[in-house]
């Protein structure tokens, strides 16, 4: 049995290893994996074994048509820094001056990889630049892509882009947050309120005039996108058959329809409120009323109070009536700067009586107060349904005078310009490889070149598995008990099972020998006839034990008899002379026969032995019957 136990011990362990080891290959692949984009940019990838020092960076370049793109890696043309400011806002504030830089990464950097990084904090920013060709909504898809890194985090900002529309008078100079857009994108936060901005600028073919729509809510978790301080790539795409699509990391985080999904809706309803409708003076909207037939019964008391005294209560013993319950301070003294004609008669201040402490109550005792059991308060009728109950009033409907259906809201304003205009209470915003194209492979080459080198370099440096564990549980202590218990629980079944134990002397003695030894004819004759004398002693005893039981139930049951011949005599007396003599000879009999009973058992032979064996009962007793048992010897 330890034999096997060992081998079940070893077995687990081995599968134990190769678990473990294959739980921690699929965690370094999973580290390290990158959105599969094309065939091409899977050659470009560099091996994930490799450090970010050894990373060759190449500046992306467009595969397709594009509208727009910039990498930030060489010199920064283009784009034009606001000059105005920012209206309805206090002057010192008011100013575009925020400061921008072109810098590598803090943290992961890639050789050669630069960005565009807000560094101003409290202050407005604001600069944009010209598409390389204006982007038509006709019959092409949009897609809106850049990179994002909060590298210190975010308290209070945005980093949204605005698609800016086109027009004649459009001045880069003068970009600032009354600038004409026509799609505003991206990740904004301010306090605990974490979004994804998708709003679009529509016109009323009416009235002409521009009203925003936003897009719903995502539905998923946006928080660790905005403070895990890593780079995320932010793409929006709009389809001309009027859906769009949000993602993060090339994951998508909401999707729907511009005619359906967007705050409000494109199209305004066929049917308003009359705004002259009025409701009714006599229009009755109560569905319960009083019962104008009820009656206040006469044992209703209106006046009795709520609480009384209670008449049971009694003074506690003790209770210190002459006492007041606060004295003088007597360890105050009047200050020295104590003017009595300008703060009057100085009085020292109230403590608690120190005699009260140690006695149930000072002062007048007042008995406790109660509830009244005939308190009723004020008499109201029950409600009962209003039988001229008409439901809630609301106005009549009619058409609307500014209804209007746009079936294709994807048929926007042209684009003409890109621009940036944040506030933000969080410096070192970093933003990279923006692209605006009408192809899906385009954008997904053009981020694999950009972003997922990042995200190899980034996950090629994070820390081993046990750092990360560490660094859990100094933000989170209660993670080492956790820790502590599931290290100990498999060392403790370890030992529990796989230990050694002693031998005992029971397993010694029941211990069967390796090898038998030969028994001779001679022997094995010897032992039977050994047998079989052993079990002729064992009946002869058990025979014995038989018959002395026999015996002693005869006897009781003579005894018993005789009770019985006694009582009968009792209730019937006998003529003179002959009961007493029937009564001697039956006791006598019966005395004779337990003697003989005895000497038979005590010199019986083994034939007798069988009688008494198969003997019955005196009188009405039940039969007894005795059973051999033969006793094998082990």
């Amino acid at each position: 049995m330890h034999f096997q136990w060992d081998w079940l011990c070893l077995g687990a362990l081995i599968i134990s290893s190769v678990t473990a080891e294959i739980e921690n290959e699929e965690t370094l692949d999973a580290d390290v994996e990158v959105e599969d984009f094309d065939k091409q940019s899977q050659e470009a990838d560099v091996d994930r074994d490799k450090s970010s020092l050894e990373v060759v960076y190449q500046t992306p370049k467009p595969t397709g048509e594009v509208y727009f793109t910039e990498t930030f890696d060489g010199v920064l043309a283009g784009w034009v820094l606001s000059k105005t400011k920012k209206e309805d806002t206090d002057d010192n504030i008011a100013k575009y001056d925020g400061r921008w830089e072109v810098e590598e990464l803090k943290e992961d950097t890639v050789p050669g990889d630069r960005g565009l990084v807000l560094k101003s904090v409290a202050k407005h920013h604001a600069i944009s630049a010209m598409l390389t060709k204006a982007f038509i909504f006709d019959n092409k898809p949009l897609i809106v892509q850049y990179e994002v890194n909060f590298q210190e985090g975010i308290d209070c900002g945005g980093a949204y882009i605005k698609l800016l529309s086109s027009s004649d008078d459009l001045n880069l100079e003068y970009f600032f947050d009354k600038t004409p857009y026509t799609i505003m994108f991206g990740p904004d936060k301010c306090g605990e309120d974490y979004k994804l901005h998708f709003i679009f600028r529509h016109k009323n073919p009416k009235t002409g005039e521009y009203d925003e729509k936003h897009a719903k809510r995502p539905d998923v978790d946006l928080k660790k996108f905005y403070l895990d301080k890593k780079t995320h790539l932010y793409t929006l795409v709009l389809k001309p058959d009027d859906t769009f699509e949000m993602l993060i990391d090339q994951s998508v985080v909401s999707k729907g329809s511009l005619l359906e999904d967007m705050v409000p809706p494109v199209n305004p309803p066929k049917e308003i409120e009359d705004p002259s409708d009025k409701k009714p003076d006599d229009w009755d909207e109560r569905p319960k009323i009083p019962d104008p037939n009820a009656v206040k019964p006469d044992d209703w008391d209106e006046d009795e109070p709520s609480k009384i005294e209670d008449s049971d209560a009694v003074k506690p013993e003790g209770w210190l009536d002459d006492e007041p319950q606060y004295v003088p301070d007597p360890n105050a003294k009047k200050p020295k700067d104590w003017d009595e004609e300008m703060d009057g008669e100085w009085e020292a201040p109230q403590i608690p009586n120190p005699k009260c402490e140690t006695a149930p109550g000072c002062g007048h005792w007042v008995r406790p107060m109660k509830n009244n059991p005939n308190y009723k308060g004020k008499w109201k009728a029950p409600m009962i349904d209003n039988p001229n109950y008409q439901g809630i009033w609301s106005p009549r409907k009619i058409p609307n005078p500014d209804y209007f259906e746009d079936l294709h809201p994807f048929e926007m304003t042209t684009v003409s310009a890109v621009g940036l205009e944040l506030w933000s209470m969080t410096s070192d915003i970093y933003f990279d490889n923006f692209i605006i194209c009408s192809e899906k492979e385009v954008a997904d080459r053009w981020a694999a070149d950009g972003w997922g080198l990042k995200k190899l370099v980034a996950s090629a440096n994070e820390p081993g598995m046990f750092s990360q564990l560490v660094t859990a549980a100094e933000d989170h202590p209660w993670l080492w008990v956790l820790y502590i218990l599931t290290l100990a629980l498999p060392v403790g079944l370890g030992v529990l099972f796989c230990w050694p134990a002693k031998k005992t002397d029971e397993d010694i003695d029941f211990k069967k020998p390796d090898i038998s030894k030969p028994i001779t004819k001679g022997e094995l004759k010897q032992e039977r006839e050994e047998l079989e004398d052993d079990e002729i002693e064992l009946e002869e005893k058990e025979n014995e034990d038989t018959a002395e039981d026999e015996r002693r139930e005869m006897e009781e049951t003579k005894r018993e008899l005789i009770k019985d011949t006694k009582k009968m005599g009792r209730e019937a007396p006998p003529s003179e002379g002959e009961g007493g003599e029937d009564i001697d000879e039956e006791e006598n009999e019966v005395a004779d026969g337990s003697q003989e009973g005895v000497m038979s058992n005590k010199s019986g032979s083994e034939d007798e032995m069988k009688e008494a064996d198969e003997s019955t009962g005196f009188g009405d007793g039940p039969l007894k019957s005795v059973r051999k048992r033969r006793v094998r010897k082990d």
